[in-house]
């Protein structure tokens, strides 16, 4: 039996940290219905940064050097801040089925910032690809909006950059610091910033919710926020940021399912239709090759 390359690792590795991803949507939904958006964003990174805090702790994880340690507040002002608070406000106002399509643009941004950072060269296929699947998202924002672009999905594409510029830089830096390292010091780094805005935060909108909400926000801070990201960064690490970013095609797909069992949301045809044609141009762009710096 051949031996499983390292792209085809990296893939699978990549699956299961879009599948504990996948969840965040609905689960942030849940949450901002009862608490501050805000309050949820930065919330389940304080309480991340507080498992990462031990499992630094644990495995005695020596400092990063300078280099790693640009690359570690670049990480984190993409997962830790900008994708957590942007996508939070986003579904304080739309549900969590139509921000699973605005995000199906996502792996696309992830290897462009992977080309522009990274020195990876996908070919003029992948770019073709990756602009028919930004035009259906675009179109997909406009027609639900009515023509216009909603403000929510303002911050869900902002949510996307800074998601994208998050994954590569973190995944890069995978290459020689494993993943759980990575997020847990752009976790950590993060904390003195994060923590005292929280407690203004608690102490402005206090703590109420429904058990419910607090359930949610214990899922997106221990796997939309920390663990998950044990097996994505690793993932684009093996494989590439390009190439291994594309299995995202799966997580709009995911996400509806999950809006539809855990908010009640209607699985509309047209939702289905365009998460499809992105998933098939996605997969097009997959196919086409990319080089990688050795």
């Amino acid at each position: 039996m051949p031996a499983m390359t390292q792209e085809t690792k990296g893939m699978l590795l990549g699956v299961l940290g879009i599948a504990m991803f996948s969840l965040t949507l609905p689960f942030t939904r849940i949450a901002v219905l009862e608490i501050d958006p805000v309050l949820v964003a930065l919330g389940r990174a304080v309480v991340a940064a507080l498992c990462a805090a031990a499992l630094l702790w644990r495995q005695r994880a020596p400092w990063p050097d300078p280099s790693q340690l640009r690359s570690l507040l670049i990480t984190a002002a993409g997962v830790v801040f900008g994708f957590p608070v942007l996508m939070s406000i986003a579904m304080h106002d739309v549900p969590a089925s139509h921000g699973a399509i605005v995000l199906g643009i996502l792996p696309l941004a992830t290897a462009l910032f992977g080309a522009l950072r990274f020195g990876e060269r996908p070919s003029a296929g992948f770019w073709i690809a990756a602009l028919c699947g930004s035009g259906l998202v675009v179109a997909f924002a406009l027609r639900q909006g009515g023509g216009q672009l909603h403000s929510a999905d303002v911050a869900l594409f902002a949510a996307v950059l800074a998601a994208a510029m998050g994954y590569a830089e973190g995944g890069r830096l995978a290459r020689t610091m494993s993943g759980p390292l990575v997020i847990s010091w752009a976790l950590l780094l993060s904390m003195p910033v994060l923590l005292p805005a929280t407690l203004v935060l608690v102490w402005r909108h206090g703590m109420h919710g429904s058990p419910l909400a607090w359930v949610s926000f214990a899922y997106v801070s221990l796997f939309s926020m920390f663990i998950g990201f044990f097996f994505w960064y690793r993932g684009l690490a093996l494989g590439g940021i390009a190439r291994v970013g594309q299995v995202q095609l799966i997580q709009p797909f995911l996400t509806l399912l999950g809006s539809a069992f855990l908010l009640g949301e209607t699985l509309e045809a047209d939702n289905f239709l365009f998460a499809l044609l992105i998933i098939a141009v996605v997969a097009i762009g997959r196919k086409m090759p990319v080089k990688r710096q050795a």
